[in-house]
This record gives structure tokens, C-alpha cells and sequence, in this order.
């Protein structure tokens, strides 16, 4: 690249070449090694977000919230509630195949985990600091879910309402938090699972499959269900470790790897003690979920293989506007929905089949059908005012950066999941361990902040 230099003005210029000096060729940024290419934010969201996963992680949820609303099939009678599984009927667990997202959550949230992780390490947050703000907005939105709980048993059953349908409510509202109770554990771990990824790579999530398959064999084949419970630290692990491949550098054959997950899952369930559905159902010997086998982390394969095949889809449809505002929007509320949804399906419950005595009808039919959207309004309803009061805890105020050790940091992570559990095994029921559940929790929550007060508003990692 030249420059040319003008004569000075008033004089002749003689016919001369004119004077020619070499720039120096401006800087060209390095390529990275490897890495997804971010899709274009949406309006107020952070930069350097990976669009392609926000919208992930919102269907996944959806998904969810869908899917627990639409499954329970209900009546009341003589003081008791009963309950049946709208998708045990006919070969409706193929349903169950792709409306099972959980895995498609941690896979979503291992990427989201690395991106962050990423910036944060750039601007020199060391890695105890980024996990004490990523488990304050995990454990600290659950703290009013645990207040209302605990004491509203008590309040109900003294207002005299059945024992039998409250303690079941108890019971549901706290079921959902094994999923915190596991991502807790694996948002700790990170900063060890990223240098891990980049060190092995892919024999990471490899050796954890294996690990699952040694889990499964041993269940089957001598009889000991319990040991079925160490695949979650195994299939899990292994799908979020998938995720931090993705944010490492988008794998290639998407269609190869969801007809490998599909086909390996067919394969499992039609040979093995397998049961085609994916979530647990009513009277089946076997789950899938609870503990996840290995056919659960094929599915998960599968899933992850379609949606990162469909990404050019995806991230056409994230870039309408309207899909830009929902994500913006739903991005600080999104754990609210997933803690609150459950009360919500109680309220109504207690309501409609409860109080009004209306049976659920027969799922598929016609009046099931008709039904079925005037059902999901009303569970609509009952979930606006929870989140409209408790959204704020998503949003913790502003604090300085954590300046703690990691045994610190490490400590908090570990009473936090403990506490899940205790919620996880035993709901709200009244009794000791929801109590020592809220305390474990309670007893994480100042572990993981600093002494200093804040004196700006930091950037938090998300």
C-alpha cells in the first residue's frame, strides 16, 4: 500500500513520478483456533452471546414447562387426587423422543458456561470468581421458592384441605430441582472440564459414555438398581461436556450425529432392558430418567446432532424481531418459569379438579383436545403473578467480585447441591429434611460472596 505526498502549493511541480512512501498493511486479527460463529445478538443482549444457543435454551424450556402441563391426567375423589401420564397411552412415548429436552439444557448450558467462561478469563476474572457468580444465580432465585413452601403446607392442611393432595403438592414442587442439583456440580467443575476439553477433546465425553455403559451393565445384569444412580455422573457430564465441544468449534455431520444418537437409542431399547419412553412413566420397572441410562444419552446424541443440523433454520427464525424481543425478555426470567411452573400446575389443580371437582378427560380424545388449550391458559395465568413477584431474584444486586479461595468456592458448591437434594428427595413435606435442605442452602449462599462491598457495578458473567 502506497501514499501519495502533495507538493506544496504555489509551486511548479516538476514532471517528475510523484513521491510514493510504503504504509504499513493494517493489522489483521488473528483467526481463531476454533469456536461457533456467534450469531448476530439480539436487541440488549450481551455481546459475544452465541444467539444459536440462547434460542436452545429457550424451546428446551418451553418444552418442558409444555410438556409437564399437558401430561398429568387427574381426578379426585374421596379425599384423594389421582394422577396417570397422558403420554403411557398407545405408542404416544415416541413423543417422548424429542419432547425429553432436558439434554438438549445441559448441552445448551455447558456451551453458554464456556462462552462466559471465555470472556471472563479474557478480562482477567480469575476462575473462583466466575463460579461464585454463576452459583449465586443458580441457588439464589430458589430461596423464595423454599420460603413459600415450607411453611404452606402447614397453612394449608390447618385450613383443613385434604392431607393426601397437599402432601403430593409438597412433594412435585421440590421434584424438579435434582436438574439444579446436578448443574450446580457441573458449573463448578467447569473452569477443570474446559482445560480438559482442550486438552483431550472429544475422548472427554467418550470416556464418560463409557462410564455409562459400565453403569448399565452392572445394573442390569447383577439386579443392583441403586448403582444405576452413578450414571448421573456420567450421562449428564457427558452431555455438557458436548456443549463445551460446541462453544470449542461446531462439529461437522450434524445429520451423521443424530442418525448415530437415534439409531444407537433404537437399537438399546429394542435389544436391552430399555422402555422406548424417555421420561419415567406410571408402573414401568424401568426409567430412563430417573436414574438416566445410556439410552437417555443416545437420544441425547440424536437430539443435539438434529438441532445443530437445523442451525441455519434456527438462527434464521431467532433473527425476526419479535423472536429478538421474546429472548431478550424471557433471558432474566427463564429459571423463574422453570422453579414456579410446577406451583402453577398446583394452584390450578387444586382449583379446577380439587375445588371444581372436573376430572382430566380422556388424553387425545375430543374433549381432551378442546380442553387442552383453555387448560394451558388458565396454568398461564397462574404462573404470571409468580413471576412478575419473584423474577427479581434472577437479578441479584450488584456485589464486588468474588476474592475467595476455591475450597471456599468449592465448599458452597457442594452444601448448595446437597441442599437441592434434600428438596429433590423429600419436596416441601413437613418434616426435618426440607429444613435442613433450606439450611444447606442458606449456609452456600455467603460462602460464595466476598467480604468487600462492591463499589461499581461489576461485569457479571452470564
Amino acid at each position: 500500500m502506497t501514499a501519495v505526498i502533495p507538493r506544496p502549493a504555489g509551486r511548479t511541480a516538476p514532471r517528475t513520478a510523484p513521491v510514493t512512501v510504503p504504509l504499513p498493511r493494517p493489522a489483521v486479527a488473528p483467526r481463531p483456533v476454533a469456536g461457533p460463529p456467534p450469531g448476530r445478538p439480539a436487541p440488549g443482549a450481551e455481546p459475544g452471546r452465541d444467539l444459536f444457543v440462547d434460542v436452545l435454551r429457550l424451546l428446551a424450556m418451553a418444552l418442558v414447562v409444555l410438556q409437564h402441563w399437558s401430561m398429568p391426567v387427574l381426578s379426585f375423589a374421596d379425599g384423594r387426587i389421582s394422577t396417570g401420564n397422558a403420554l403411557s397411552a398407545g405408542n404416544m412415548w415416541l413423543v417422548t423422543w424429542v419432547s425429553q429436552v432436558m439434554p438438549l439444557i445441559f448441552f445448551a448450558g455447558g456451551a453458554a458456561g464456556a462462552i462466559s467462561f471465555g470472556r471472563a478469563a479474557r478480562r482477567g476474572l480469575p476462575a473462583p470468581a466466575w463460579v461464585a457468580a454463576r452459583l449465586r444465580r443458580l441457588v439464589l432465585p430458589v430461596v423464595p421458592l423454599a420460603a413459600v413452601w415450607l411453611p404452606l403446607p402447614h397453612l394449608l392442611l390447618a385450613a383443613g384441605l385434604p392431607e393426601q393432595p397437599v402432601l403430593m403438592a409438597a412433594r412435585l414442587a421440590g421434584q424438579l430441582l435434582w436438574f439444579l442439583a446436578v448443574y450446580v456440580v457441573v458449573v463448578a467443575l467447569t473452569p477443570l472440564l474446559v482445560r480438559l476439553d482442550a486438552a483431550y477433546g472429544l475422548r472427554v465425553p467418550a470416556a464418560l459414555a463409557a462410564g455409562a455403559v459400565v453403569v448399565d451393565l452392572v445394573r442390569f445384569t447383577a439386579g443392583l438398581e441403586a448403582v444405576g444412580f452413578l450414571n448421573v455422573a456420567f450421562v449428564w457430564p457427558a452431555i455438557h461436556q458436548l456443549g463445551l465441544r460446541y462453544a470449542a468449534g461446531r462439529p461437522r455431520r450434524p445429520w451423521l450425529i443424530a442418525l448415530a444418537g437415534y439409531g444407537a437409542a433404537a437399537a438399546l431399547v429394542a435389544t436391552g432392558p430399555y422402555p422406548g419412553s424417555m421420561i419415567g412413566m406410571p408402573g414401568a420397572a424401568v426409567s430412563n430418567m430417573a436414574p438416566p441410562t445410556l439410552a437417555l444419552l443416545a437420544v441425547g446424541v440424536g437430539q443435539i446432532g438434529l438441532a445443530l443440523a437445523l442451525r441455519p433454520c434456527v438462527m434464521a427464525f431467532a433473527r425476526f424481531p419479535a423472536v429478538s424481543r421474546v429472548l431478550a425478555w424471557t433471558g432474566s426470567r427463564m429459571m423463574t418459569v422453570y422453579l414456579w411452573h410446577m406451583s402453577a400446575l398446583c394452584v390450578v389443580t387444586a382449583v379446577v379438579v380439587v375445588g371444581l371437582g372436573i376430572s382430566t378427560p380422556e388424553p387425545g380424545g375430543p374433549a381432551w383436545l378442546s380442553g387442552w388449550p383453555h387448560w394451558l391458559l388458565l396454568l398461564v395465568l397462574a404462573l404470571w403473578p409468580l413471576l412478575r413477584a419473584f423474577a427479581r431474584f434472577e437479578k441479584p444486586r450488584p456485589a464486588a467480585p468474588y476474592t475467595g479461595g476455591t475450597a471456599r468456592i468449592a465448599a458452597a458448591a457442594g452444601l448448595a447441591a446437597a441442599g437441592l437434594l434434600l428438596f429433590t428427595a423429600f419436596g416441601f413435606v413437613p418434616g426435618p429434611a426440607p429444613l435442613v435442605g433450606a439450611g444447606l442452602l442458606l449456609a452456600a449462599l455467603p460462602l460464595g460472596r466476598t467480604a468487600a462491598p462492591a463499589s461499581r457495578n461489576p461485569a457479571v458473567p452470564r
